[in-house]
């Protein structure tokens, strides 16, 4: 299935290009998140027609991403979580604990947004934790953790 990219996707390309996918992603994901269309006659015509504002879009998306991340980029935030003594906590802190204590702090965050390639957090220390805002645009974020009895 050839699909019209209307914004940039991971693994895949950019605004603008013409690619060819598996039909399920490109029925069961592209086309619904509004992330493709499929690649028809009218389809290309009608891209080609909306390619400025597309691109304008795109820009004030990769803008606020950007300035999002000069907020989020170096922060320190604070998790206090229970810990036995040896410093390994009881149950953990994953994604959803780092967005809530982001937003608590002032900057917005999503769940979704935070990577944490290592799983979550089961121990009381300091992690350097990715925030993932836009295809192009990563922030780290300094995580403390603190036990309390």
């Amino acid at each position: 299935m050839d699909v019209i990219l209307l914004e940039k996707v991971a693994n895949l390309g950019g605004l603008g290009d013409t690619v060819k996918v598996r039909a399920g992603y490109g029925r069961n994901y592209l086309i619904p998140q509004g992330k493709a269309k499929p690649a028809t006659a009218d389809n290309i015509a009608y891209f080609e027609a909306q390619r400025a504002e597309l691109e304008k879009k795109a820009a004030d998306e990769l803008a606020a991403a950007k300035a999002r991340a000069e907020k989020l980029e170096g922060s320190v935030v604070t998790i206090t979580a229970n810990a036995g003594e040896e410093g390994k906590l009881f149950g953990s802190v994953g994604p959803q604990d780092i967005a809530d204590a982001l937003s608590a702090a002032g900057t917005e965050a999503a769940r979704h947004e935070v990577r944490m390639p290592d799983g979550p957090i089961r121990a009381i220390g300091e992690f350097a934790i990715q925030v993932h805002l836009h295809a192009d645009v990563n922030a780290t974020v300094n995580i403390n953790v603190t036990g309390e009895a």
